[in-house]
């Protein structure tokens, strides 16, 4: 039997059918998501100006991390329901690269880490501080969040931390945040609140492994930088 050929005047889901997800656009993926648009501006078109709205905030597809409920809803055809949508597949897509990263994941090797956490935090608007709490062969027993801080800077507290270490028994812990300037370079502050803490955790017979630094698409241990 020949294989059918979509012509130009075919609908994005009839498209899909006869020649599968690889062949549809961007704006003809997110179509079939919203399935309807307004009377004046069908499906295809609202999917286009949801894209464009995207890139207006990053490159690609990852503007859509940046864009709020708020703004879809104000493009003509999108609700409530169909903003949810478009956000949850979003998050689809990093927890989905997560995923993909979580079977070559280890602690002490902190490409590894910075490849688990990327997509999760390197979209985010603050910063976010997480501590790893790890067991005695490196393993992840939990993770918390210890700090949300604005664009500019976060507050970490090294007794916080402590106090989720010893809660969870851990054996080691790591630190691992995100610069939401694109720039994983360590701050002064970075390196001196690092210290405070591998410090503290010496004394308490709690090493601690490394402190990630996570930027856009890139990353820095501070260990590797010997900056611990």
């Amino acid at each position: 039997m020949a294989t059918k050929i979509a012509d130009n005047s075919e609908l994005p889901y009839e498209k899909f059918l006869s020649l599968g997800p690889d062949s549809l656009t961007e704006a003809e993926l997110i179509a079939i998501i919203l399935r309807t648009g307004s009377k004046d501006c069908p499906a295809l078109k609202t999917a286009q100006k949801v894209l464009a709205l995207a890139k207006g905030k990053e490159p690609g597809l990852n503007g859509l991390h940046h864009i709020s409920l708020e703004e879809l809803m104000e493009i003509p055809g999108i609700g409530e329901v169909k903003a949810v949508k478009i956000k949850c597949i979003a998050e689809l897509a990093v927890r989905m690269a997560a995923q993909r990263a979580k079977a070559s994941l280890r602690f002490d090797y902190p490409e590894t880490v910075a490849a688990y956490y990327m997509e999760r935090l390197r979209h985010k608007d603050k910063e976010i501080v997480l501590l790893l709490l790890l067991d005695n062969k490196l393993n992840l027993i939990e993770e918390y969040m210890v700090s949300l801080g604005t664009v500019r800077s976060s507050l970490l507290s090294s007794r916080e931390v402590f106090i989720e270490a010893l809660k969870c028994r851990a054996s080691h812990l790591m630190l691992l945040h995100n610069h939401p300037s694109g720039d994983p370079h360590p701050s002064k502050q970075d390196i001196i609140i690092t210290r405070k803490i591998k410090e503290a955790g010496e004394l308490m017979d709690i090493p601690l492994v490394d402190h990630v630094i996570l930027g856009d698409n890139c990353y820095i241990s501070l260990k590797e930088e010997d900056l611990l």
